[in-house]
């Protein structure tokens, strides 16, 4: 994962190597707080990625020392006067749920590489990745408590899957911070990496994943996707029209014959 060699005045920096995008949030000045220039160009650039057939696997991260401090408050309405709270409602609908939606959407793996500190509706872009690796200096914090207000951005739905609702409420009712390790002993993360090679093995770790079979991993992906509002039958059913699917694949055929020539699969070149 590149890193920016010199600031940019760009909200968001993008990258493509081996396969991997990384998405890089650049406004450092303020720990990436999200305004609406950076939660647009982040909506365009997972849409964007969906397309892209050089993009097999997708990597969220942060410039400087955070990953997301959440929504830019200086653009809701903060300081002496009174927020509108029609606002609030406007602005996520407008930014933050697309951006939502349109990751869990997306039929490539997104990684959240949660670089340092996750607060607020950054929290939610933290949780929302199908793999989530962080930093030795990351930390996560649902800060929203702290200035009467309720979690948003997805957090409500995310949180409890992960820590459970008891946790999840805890953990928003009193703004705990989360620190790296705590986050990987309740399930928050999959892999910590020491802050000063975490950008490398994040590309490492993203292009793993990346020579895997992208068309199984997308069906994996909707497989796990419908099981969480379905029943065990449902997700029989599912799982048995969803392999249909795969085996209908060149990848599935590779992998076959793979095994049967005793050589490791190349699910890069199709055949």
């Amino acid at each position: 994962m590149s890193q920016p060699s010199e600031v940019s005045s760009q909200v968001l920096l993008e990258d493509v190597e081996n396969g991997v995008l990384t998405l890089t949030m650049n406004r450092p000045e303020s720990l990436n707080s999200a305004n609406d220039a950076l939660l647009l160009a982040l909506i365009g650039a997972v849409e964007a990625a969906a397309g892209n057939p050089e993009v097999r696997v997708v990597v969220l991260t942060g410039a400087g020392r955070g990953f997301c401090a959440g929504a830019d408050l200086g653009l809701m309405g903060g300081g002496r006067e009174a927020p509108n709270p029609t606002r609030f409602s406007e602005h996520l609908e407008h930014t933050f749920n697309p951006l939502i939606r349109a990751i869990r959407a997306l039929s490539k793996p997104l990684i959240s590489a949660v670089n340092g500190v996750a607060a607020g509706a950054g929290a939610s872009l933290a949780l929302v990745g199908d793999l989530r690796l962080w930093s030795s200096a990351g930390s996560l914090v649902e800060v929203f408590s702290n200035i009467g207000l309720i979690p948003d951005a997805g957090s409500s739905w995310l949180l409890p899957r992960l820590v459970g609702m008891q946790r999840a409420f805890e953990l928003m009712a009193f703004a705990e911070k989360v620190n790296a390790e705590d986050a990987l002993r309740m399930g928050l993360c999959e892999h910590i990496y020491p802050a000063e090679t975490f950008a490398s093995q994040v590309q490492a770790y993203a292009e793993r994943l990346a020579a895997r079979p992208a068309a199984t991993l997308a069906l994996t992906k909707q497989a796990l996707s419908l099981s969480v509002s379905s029943t065990l039958e449902e997700a029989l059913h599912n799982e048995a029209r969803l392999q249909d699917a795969a085996g209908a694949t060149w990848e599935h055929r590779e992998g076959v014959q793979a095994f049967l020539e005793k050589r490791k699969s190349d699910f890069l070149t199709r055949k």
